[in-house]
């Protein structure tokens, strides 16, 4: 037996409450080196005499490791346990927090066993269940539609003449197409009638940018955008149509043309504002950069998220377009690079307005610090986009690969978190996956196949649908064509799965078999089973036979 593999942690990814009652416990162990692994569980205060038993069930494996798991109902809300392991041998061994031994004193259990002390209800993560439900439309506002106000609406959009681009021109980082929310309301019919259920904008807010990642107000949609009115049409708009809203939460930086970084820069320590931002001296310059700024862009100053007034700002600033417009959450933009402290408190503040408005972070890597249930419900899921480019582009990964790398990454959350996560093939920061792998329309449907089977909203970045090339930014950025696309069909008919319960919760398992990589999601006694074959050759499995480049559902 492999002892150096074997892991377990209390209160941890591998052991959680799922809510006020059941708890899931994990166990990991070496790939193919055990061949039964058992529970032994009890009340915490009566585990040295009486326990129970129960197998626990081998639920995934990645490259090394075997992940076995099972869940509890619970009597009592303290928990004591340990393992008894059994290897390709028949011999067996006890796992506790002393590690691996041969034997085991039952009688001083109490020094040793693992043990969730308490279930506390606060402490256990509440989903947001509408997420794992969503079907979430990325809009990149000035390259998705024109619109005019409708009769009876007015609207602050100055003159035309900020445009200089061509609809359907190749962008530039300055470009303004002139793109808004009017006409993001205009295409609402067409957004329901693809499957989409939940908006997702980039920033909406006064910025001198096409992209909006620079505010300079937050209290104001941008005029170029048709101003606060117009965002409320639109919200009012998606409400009649059950459409969820989230809105681009910029709280990393602002602009330089913010009036509290002016003021700092006009009168530098004097200021009330200096220590909003990390200024290295007096005033902030630009040569030499005496401040911190996302990126290297000196036009984008830092906030500084350990000051109180900074946090009670921005706090503020999330409860607004809650309160007065009705939106359903915040994707939070750089939010690896914001202190803790602060997403602590303004999730305290945001879930006091309800349960079910969602935070979701822009965390490109392992996230789990930010992911139990004191910050964010979930993050952007880029290793899942890493994954897809893995298989289908680059080769990376064939279908044992594919199955070894997802189940990693079910495997660094929580089962909750897994339910909400925000799943995506590409977005206004990356390559366009059309144009990755190769403009293939067999290998884009394929993928997003996959990723409406992974657990958490599925996400289609604008224009994936027609479909829209792009290379990286600011080419992924490029105008929605609008007009007749027979790709458009093949969409909507996949994203029509989602409406599936089986396709709505938080399990799942990944399977190879003949080179055909199988994912299952299974619910009111029913099972979703999805079947790829990312090779050049027909493949038979199940029963079924699955084309070059093609995929299968199965829902029996």
């Amino acid at each position: 037996m492999n002892k150096h593999a074997l892991y377990h942690k209390s209160d941890s990814l591998y052991a959680f409450a799922l809510d006020n009652s059941t708890v899931e416990i994990r166990l990991r162990a070496a790939r193919g080196d055990l061949s039964k692994v058992t529970l032994l569980y009890g009340k915490k205060h009566e585990f040295c005499m009486k326990r129970k038993s129960m197998p626990m069930t081998l639920t995934a494996s990645d490259e090394l490791y075997d992940y076995y798991a099972v869940r509890l109902t619970l009597a009592d809300k303290r928990l004591a346990y340990m393992f008894r392991l059994t290897d390709g041998n028949g011999e067996d061994c006890y796992f506790s927090e002393d590690g691996a031994t041969k034997t085991y004193d039952f009688a001083n259990a109490y020094y040793n066993f693992f043990q969730l002390a308490y279930v506390n209800p606060n402490d256990v993560m509440k989903p947001v269940e509408w997420l794992g439900k969503a079907v979430v439309y990325q809009i990149f506002p000035d390259r998705f539609c024109r619109g005019e106000p409708p009769e009876g609406e007015t609207s602050v959009e100055p003159n035309k003449s900020y445009i200089n681009l061509e609809w359907g021109g190749k962008p530039t980082p300055k470009s303004f197409a002139g793109g808004n929310l009017w006409g993001i309301a205009q295409k609402l019919d067409y957004l329901c009638d693809l499957g989409i259920n939940t908006l997702y904008m980039t920033p909406i807010f006064t910025s001198r940018s096409n992209h909006k990642y620079d505010i300079s107000d937050y209290y104001n949609v941008d005029p170029h955008f048709g101003g606060n009115n117009a965002f409320r049409y639109l919200m009012n708009e998606c409400k009649k149509r059950g459409m969820r809203v989230v809105l681009d939460a910029v709280f990393n930086h602002c602009s330089e043309d913010l009036e509290q970084f002016k003021d700092v820069c006009e009168k530098g320590k004097r200021s009330k504002y200096h220590d909003w931002f990390v200024v290295k001296g007096d005033k902030p310059t630009k040569k030499p950069l005496n401040y911190e700024v996302f990126s290297e862009c000196d036009y984008m100053p830092k906030w500084n998220t350990a000051n109180p007034e900074v946090q009670e700002y921005l706090c503020a600033v999330g409860e607004h377009w809650i309160n007065e417009y009705g939106i359903d959450g915040w994707r939070l933009d750089v939010s690896d690079e914001v202190s803790h402290e602060f997403w602590r408190k303004f999730r305290q503040r945001i879930k006091a307005l309800g349960d079910d408005k969602v935070l979701i972070g822009e965390n490109w890597h392992d996230s789990r610090s930010y992911l139990r249930g004191d910050q964010f419900d979930s993050i952007m899921n880029y290793a899942f986009t890493k994954a897809m480019l893995d298989f289908y582009v680059d080769g990376a990964l064939d279908a044992q690969g594919l199955c070894d790398r997802l189940n990693g990454l079910i495997l660094r959350n929580i089962t909750q978190v897994n339910g909400m996560m925000l799943n995506l093939l590409d977005c206004h920061d990356t390559h366009r996956f059309y144009t990755m792998c190769g403009c293939d329309e067999r290998k884009l449907l394929c993928a997003i196949a996959t990723m409406l089977f992974m657990p958490g909203a599925t996400m289609i970045y604008y224009g994936t649908e027609i479909p829209l090339e792009g290379g990286y930014d600011p080419d992924s950025r490029r105008c929605f064509i609008w007009g007749e696309h027979e790709f458009t069909a093949k969409v909507k008919e996949l994203l029509k799965y989602k409406k599936l319960s089986a396709l709505g919760g938080c399990d799942v398992k990944f399977l190879c078999e003949n080179g055909v990589f199988i994912a299952e999601r299974s619910a009111d006694g029913k099972t979703a089973r999805l079947f790829v074959n990312n090779t050049d050759c027909a493949r038979s499995v199940r029963n079924v036979t699955v084309e070059p480049y093609g995929y299968i559902i199965e829902y029996k």
